[in-house]
């Protein structure tokens, strides 16, 4: 682990994670970029990055026994900012294990150019229309939480939450007690036993998801990890999806009521009739995101 003045750096097995603390009066963190990657999470003081290495044009450098990975945090001023435009490095130095070698490049991840869409996820009000006014959901409430990916120069995408749990870090490890909300490929699990439910879509590009507290963590500070995935919106299957339980119908899938046979799966396990190919993964990528953090709070408290 690397710790500068302002950022915080932790090298991962495969990924990074960063957290810059913001200490010049009116900067923007949203502005921040780790390679061509926007910040996970981001508050008026700080920025949070949780990256694979394999994402946000790492450049990787083999020396001896060293296996090095390198980036630049950057910040982007805007024509009118007070605040000058900077760069910092970024460096995860490893053993380089014995087995290791160099891999293919394979064009065929760049056909539809998504390796630099813009992921966005966030808290927000009861109406969707801005950010969340509060971080502290008492029991039983509502938590807003809307998704949604930039795709100004992109083919239609259609935006899923392949997976969300709640965990008490910023980070997930082996050992963290963890609470699932969405698995299985895109069930919203929560949405059995609770008022949990995918909101109405207002753009294939955003997912809004309202979510009732449940009785995890209480009290304390609360991240949800998810993994995000946009995806051909003509290709959704058992993998591929977005579903929700509704009480006196069972299992619904958001996008296409005729098509809830998707969902089918969610009581057991959702696995692609279709073999895993590279050819089918050009049609999506995923982005890896945590919200938080937040509290739930206790009503008799």
């Amino acid at each position: 682990m690397a710790v500068y003045a302002d950022m915080k750096v932790d090298c991962g097995p495969d990924f990074v994670t960063l957290m810059w603390t913001e200490s010049r009066p009116q900067a923007d963190t949203s502005l921040l970029r780790l390679g061509n990657c926007f910040p996970t999470s981001f508050s008026a003081g700080e920025a949070y990055f949780y990256v694979d290495l394999t994402d946000c044009n790492f450049r990787r450098l083999v020396t001896g026994d060293a296996l090095v990975y390198s980036n630049d945090l950057t910040y982007v001023a805007s024509a009118d900012s007070y605040n000058l435009a900077f760069t910092h490095p970024v460096v995860c130095a490893y053993d380089r294990p014995k087995d290791w070698y160099a891999t293919i490049y394979d064009p065929v991840f760049k056909t539809y150019s998504l390796g630099d869409l813009q992921f966005n996820i966030g808290l927000m009000n009861d109406d969707f229309s801005g950010p969340a006014e509060s971080t502290r959901f008492p029991l039983g409430s509502i938590i807003p939480i809307m998704a949604s990916v930039v795709q100004e120069t992109h083919q239609p995408l259609l935006l899923l939450l392949e997976e969300c749990v709640a965990a008490t870090t910023p980070e997930l490890y082996l050992e963290s007690t963890m609470y699932p909300i969405i698995s299985n490929k895109g069930c919203l699990l929560e949405s059995v036993s609770s008022r949990s439910k995918f909101e109405p879509r207002q753009k294939s590009s955003e997912i809004r998801l309202s979510l009732q507290t449940f009785t995890f963590a209480m009290g304390e500070e609360v991240f949800i990890h998810c993994k995000l995935l946009a995806w051909d919106p003509n290709g959704l299957d058992s993998t591929k999806k977005a579903c929700h339980f509704v009480e006196g119908h069972g299992w619904e899938l958001l996008d296409n009521l005729a098509q809830s046979n998707l969902c089918d799966c969610c009581e057991s396990k959702c696995k692609s009739r279709r073999q895993r190919s590279v050819a089918s993964e050009k049609h999506g990528m995923v982005h890896k995101a945590v919200i938080g953090p937040f509290t739930i709070t206790d009503l008799n408290s």
